[in-house]
């Protein structure tokens, strides 16, 4: 019964997560957290945090762990799975379609209206990452020493183009210093 739980749990995300990984956090988090309770919050946010500096897909690390951790071995091969079948079929369809269709300007402006949408459900993950889990220390009469590591990382990397790398190993340096 986990295996099709599994199954259907990670198809739908497939098909219903455009945007890549972290468009898919939510939705993630959603049935494995709040629907199946499959882990809590707390591990929900350490694997997001393992499953991004974990090389490959974040979404796929982290259907490879839920499945593990849910089902075992077999459980991982799964969901992670599961997870691709979706892109793997869509994307099959969608080149055939767009070779046939390429100079359609229908099928441009369909593209475009699909950034946003894109857009959105990013920041909705970022939203949903913003919880005392990730910010223990938030609070007025707090040290708020997360939140200032957060916004520094977002400077650095967005502005100065600083190497990602870099500001996960200063940002774990900083965080073995305070805490």
């Amino acid at each position: 019964m986990i295996y099709l739980q599994l199954l259907w749990v990670f198809v739908k995300i497939g098909v219903l997560g455009f945007g890549g990984g972290y468009a898919m956090l939510s939705l993630i988090q959603h049935e494995v957290v709040e629907h199946y309770a499959w882990m809590t919050t707390t591990e929900f946010a350490d694997m997001v945090a393992i499953s991004q500096m974990t090389p490959g897909p974040i979404s796929i690390n982290l259907a490879t762990y839920v499945g593990y951790t849910t089902a075992g071995f077999g459980g991982s091969l799964l969901a992670s799975f599961a997870l691709c079948l979706p892109s793997i079929i869509m994307v099959y369809f969608i080149l055939k379609l767009f070779m046939s269709k390429k100079n359609n300007t229908l099928m441009s402006n369909m593209l475009k209206g699909l950034k946003p949408a894109i857009a959105g459900l990013i920041f909705a993950a970022g939203l949903s990452m913003m919880n005392l889990q990730n910010f223990p220390d938030f609070g007025n009469g707090q040290s708020n020493i997360s939140v200032i590591i957060c916004v520094v990382g977002f400077v650095a990397s967005y502005f100065f183009k600083a190497n990602p790398i870099l500001l996960i190993v200063l940002s774990g340096a900083v965080g073995l210093l305070v805490y």
